[in-house]
């Protein structure tokens, strides 16, 4: 999200527990300046490979209340920077088949939830779904989002699905009309059409 009235539309009709900022240069969703308008929910800085020092500055100039590590940080880096900030981690794995998981295990006593994405050439925000029933192999105590094209029409899929660590879910490419700008009615359809089945979640 980077667009002021865009954010407060989402916000308005969505009421999301989270709204992200995606800080990567290598996506066409970078945030490059602090909109005009933040929203009250909880805001997550996404980073890919970042250094220290530019997470810290993002989070003070962006009131972050949360950051999410969508690259190859280690299990080290990330607990550095949980101390550096005193804010929830949230750290991305990238799924195609269960070995995938395996990785999870280093992170455990980091992140305070996973968040499980697609494995595609890019570094998210694809559209596309991996095989979901692939994280009933997911047997870690640490709490995780489900992300990877869910979009208009996934409804019963997202309601039928179970996992006992399943939290939520992260909706963004497939409800885009351009980077970085969500289709807010769709949003709010897709949303009302899930409860009360889980916590409406927007990244």
């Amino acid at each position: 999200m980077r667009d002021p009235e865009n954010i407060r539309a989402v916000e308005e009709l969505v009421q999301p527990d989270m709204m992200g900022f995606i800080f990567w240069e290598g996506s066409k969703r970078c945030v490059t300046e602090v909109p005009a308008y933040l929203p009250e929910c909880t805001r997550v800085g996404v980073f890919v490979n970042p250094t220290d020092e530019d997470i810290i500055h993002k989070v003070k100039i962006f009131g972050l209340n949360a950051i999410q590590l969508h690259g190859v940080e280690s299990a080290e880096f990330c607990c550095r920077i949980k101390e550096a900030t005193n804010l929830p981690i949230i750290k991305a794995f990238s799924i195609a088949t269960v070995s995938d998981i395996a990785e999870t295990f280093y992170y455990e006593d980091v992140a305070t939830l996973f968040l499980f994405d697609t494995k595609c050439k890019t570094i998210g925000g694809s559209g596309e779904q991996f095989d979901w029933d692939i994280l009933q192999q997911y047997n870690g105590n640490t709490p995780f989002l489900l992300s990877g094209g869910i979009g208009p029409g996934d409804e019963e899929k997202v309601r039928r699905w179970r996992h006992p660590r399943w939290i939520g879910i992260d909706l963004n490419s497939r409800f885009e009309t351009a980077p970085a700008y969500k289709d807010a009615e769709a949003l709010a359809k897709f949303t009302r059409n899930l409860s009360p089945t889980l916590s409406q979640e927007d990244e």
